[in-house]
């Protein structure tokens, strides 16, 4: 079908007579069927999924109708294909359905598929094809706008029931489950472990079986919104430059500074648990005037709070921020341990890691307040493998080779 005729997301109105419209689909639920309340003893099925057309506009799809028709949909295309929705109705979003059970979108309506009227197609025209297949990597929300995890841990029960943004790593992906409800409905469940630099291990339960698909592709610690890039000191610091952006990337550097027999206040910190401000345990509640449990008791939470500078053979990246857990599993000692320790052993301890190649998992973000203009979290930091990093190293090799033969 002729994708030259469709039209934007953005441009859709009621009022358009016959629309097409095309995009990739970036969601996509598993068929559900509900019992028809007209027809006794009948069921209806219904498929919902969300197309983008463009790097800011997406809109929700929902089909209903007889199990053949929903189920034939569900089998046309899958996340990541690029279709072309055919004489949809065009029509206002149902604000408490569409925030409950579908992703909020930028499109001010929602299209609505009928067995008699609607169809779905893929798209043949690759250079539509060409120009939508970038788009499922664009995340839809604004790079500012999500919670951490440990926000998420802080404020558990006051998110209860809400949708959120959240941008994390994956720590590992554990094996789909299978079961059957007690109405004889097939389901799946795929459970995922995050992690960021406030909090080592939280679970991500996915259901749908697309959903499930798509996640067991990702690369554990690996992957943040692809943190699968390997960089050099100094790329990082031009890639910060040229992106005022979060990112994230993964180093093979020598730790050049590790002040562990620093004065103790240097190294273990107390930080209110809720927004992170620095505190002592002696406080009723947190000093930060924007923390949303200020005017609460203080609950606080103490650990290892570093600053570490990685180096290779191109630069430094000063001040990356390395806190516990992970500075607790990266030096092998707890705080309770680590304070029972001598001066002697402290400085033993802080030479055991200087001048060692790591694989260091960071998070960079531009900062006003740094003379360097970034600032880097620790996500995770362990001894490389000689083997990976001469692989990794040779590739960064080659590929600066390419760019001055360019």
């Amino acid at each position: 079908m002729d994708s030259s005729m469709c039209i934007d997301i953005a441009e859709l109105h009621p009022k358009f007579s016959h629309p097409k419209v095309v995009g990739i689909v970036i969601a996509k639920t598993d068929v559900k069927s509900f019992p028809d309340r007209k027809n006794f003893g009948v069921d209806r099925f219904t498929l919902s999924f969300t197309i983008k057309d463009s790097p800011d506009f997406f809109i929700n799809v929902t089909g209903w109708g007889s199990d053949g028709y929903i189920n034939g949909l569900a089998n046309t295309f899958t996340i990541g294909e690029c279709v072309i929705v055919d004489n949809p109705l065009v029509t206002g979003k149902d604000p408490e359905k569409e925030e409950k059970f579908c992703p909020t979108t930028t499109s001010l309506y929602r299209l609505l598929l009928s067995e008699a009227h609607s169809k779905v197609y893929l798209c043949a025209d690759m250079d539509t094809i060409d120009r939508l297949l970038p788009l499922i990597h664009l995340p839809v929300k604004d790079s500012r706008d999500f919670y951490s995890l440990g926000d998420i841990v802080a404020n558990g029960k006051s998110l209860n029931n809400t949708v959120i943004n959240v941008l994390a790593a994956v720590k590992s992906i554990g094996e789909p489950k299978f079961f059957t409800t007690s109405d004889n409905r097939k389901g799946q469940r795929l459970e995922l472990k995050l992690f960021d630099d406030s909090v080592s291990s939280f679970p991500l339960l996915c259901w749908d079986r697309e959903t499930i698909q798509l996640a067991q592709t990702l690369v554990p610690k690996e992957t943040v919104d692809s943190i699968t890039d390997v960089f050099t000191m100094s790329q990082l610091k031009q890639k910060a430059r040229d992106n005022p952006q979060a990112f994230f990337g993964i180093s093979y550097s020598f730790i050049s500074k590790l002040d562990l027999d620093s004065s103790i206040s240097k190294v273990i910190r107390t930080r209110c648990a809720t927004c992170k401000f620095q505190v002592t345990e002696d406080e009723q509640s947190c000093a930060n005037p924007l923390c949303p449990a200020r005017d609460q008791a203080l609950s606080v939470t103490t650990g290892f709070d570093l600053l570490v500078d990685f180096s290779d053979h191109t630069g430094t990246v000063q001040a990356c921020s390395l806190r516990s857990p992970v500075a607790e599993q990266m030096l092998g000692f707890t705080i309770e341990e680590f304070t029972s320790l001598d001066d002697g052993q402290q400085t033993a301890l802080k030479w055991k890691f200087l001048l060692e190649r790591f694989k260091v998992y960071l998070k960079i973000l531009p900062s006003t307040k740094l003379k360097t203009g970034i600032k880097g979290i620790v996500l995770a930091c362990s001894l490389a493998d000689p083997g990976e990093v001469k692989q990794h190293m040779s590739g960064l090799l080659e590929q600066l080779s390419s760019q001055h033969t360019d």
